[in-house]
């Protein structure tokens, strides 16, 4: 069985400060909206883009959902 996104995501959490993957994985934990349970790009993209805005980057998600693909290889 494939893990979330947000399963994958937490194992960034706690890192540098000032390193947008880490701070990404931080505010994801405390977003109690967000979408916990999927891996679909699109649904996790969607929320991002309406209640994101602790994100500095699309571009954040986009590189760490790449990684997150290529874990679950």
């Amino acid at each position: 069985m494939r893990k979330s996104f947000y399963h994958f995501l937490m194992r960034y959490r706690g890192g540098r400060p000032g390193d947008d993957i880490s701070e990404f994985a931080e505010a994801a934990f405390l977003d109690h909206g967000f979408p916990k349970a999927t891996e679909d790009y699109h649904e996790i993209c969607h929320y991002l883009e309406l209640n994101g805005d602790y994100l500095s980057s699309m571009t954040t998600f986009d590189k760490v959902y790449e990684e997150y693909l290529i874990w679950e290889k």
